[in-house]
């Protein structure tokens, strides 16, 4: 699963700490979604494209083979 979470967080000035405290998930779980080692839970996926004033789907995108 593809995810703009990084482009997100530059956009908003905002540091990955800064992202997992706003969603109440550690620093290492944003980092490990960013890289794609982990996929989200829906309420996640919602919470932080809420954070960022988005849809989901604007922020997380299916890969072929996902």
């Amino acid at each position: 699963m593809k995810n703009l979470i990084k482009v997100e967080r530059a956009r908003h000035d905002m540091t990955q700490a800064d992202l997992a405290d706003k969603v109440d998930v550690t620093r290492q779980t944003i980092n490990a979604i960013e890289s794609a080692k982990y996929v989200p839970s829906a309420v996640l996926a919602f919470k932080i494209a809420r954070v960022f004033g988005k849809r989901p789907d604007e922020i997380f995108e299916l890969e072929e083979g996902d």
